[in-house]
């Protein structure tokens, strides 16, 4: 197996996406300077933002437990996965990574923070790149999968 640091896996892609949850979660919330988010969008904080992230981790709850032994955070698929299309994989072809992303723009909208609402925007960016590379390994080993990428969208449900 190759060091980590050659990204054979996707290794650096598992590494940011920790690095930007972890900041999403725990990191500073904004800069000196900046102003407060815009009265309008306050009332958007703690009920709302709290049922994104629910219905985020939700989701990718669901999606972890549909994929069974073919879980891997790395964009290799594994050697003897088979094609998921039901539960979650019905709705999106990355239910994770889409979890991932509603529950950090829940919580953008609860700590309502400037640098949270930078961090998430550059965890989903990652988490699309991610999306895009892991597909291009799944359409070599997966029969079926092209055909399910024309029936179900990446991570917006009929959208994209």
């Amino acid at each position: 197996m190759a060091p980590f640091w050659k990204n054979s896996r996707g290794e650096w892609f598992v590494i940011g996406q920790f690095v930007l949850a972890g900041l999403i979660v725990f990191g500073p919330r904004t800069l000196a300077g900046f102003p407060p988010w815009p009265p309008f969008l306050q009332p958007l904080g703690m009920l709302p933002g709290s049922l994104l992230v629910g219905t985020g981790l939700l989701l990718a709850g669901a999606a972890v437990l549909n994929l069974g032994r073919n879980l891997t955070p790395f964009v290799c698929p594994r050697a003897q996965a088979t094609l998921v299309t039901s539960g979650a994989y019905g709705l999106v072809r990355h239910p994770i990574y889409s979890g991932l992303i509603i529950a950090a723009v829940g919580f953008t909208l609860v700590v309502q923070g400037w640098l949270t609402a930078g961090f998430t925007l550059l965890l989903g960016a990652l988490l699309d790149c991610k999306s895009r590379r892991e597909e291009r390994l799944l359409l070599v080993q997966l029969p079926g999968y092209a055909d399910y990428c024309r029936r179900v969208k990446r991570l917006i449900p009929y959208l994209y």
